[in-house]
């Protein structure tokens, strides 16, 4: 399955436990999509956020941001993991 990696930016700042709940959104929905939600990184002060997922494409992968909560991403990059 290809993996993606995708950034938002959220003007104002986010903090990380808003992000936390954005992330139970995603896995609630994310089956219906064949995605899989892995991880998230978050710089608050900045409004950076990062979520590493696994998707079949990226219109999968923001369908599920799209309809948990609608903060779709800035940008999407499908990525290989490296060690």
């Amino acid at each position: 399955m290809p993996l993606f990696m995708d950034m938002h930016t959220i003007a104002g700042g986010v903090t990380i436990d808003d992000l936390a709940q954005a992330h139970a959104a995603d896995l609630k929905v994310q089956g219906a999509h064949d995605v899989r939600y892995l991880r998230y990184w978050v710089n608050e002060e900045g409004g950076r956020v990062f979520c590493l997922v696994e998707a079949p494409s990226a219109e999968a992968a923001n369908a599920v941001h799209r309809e948990s909560h609608g903060l779709v991403a800035d940008a999407l990059f499908e990525v290989q993991e490296g060690l």
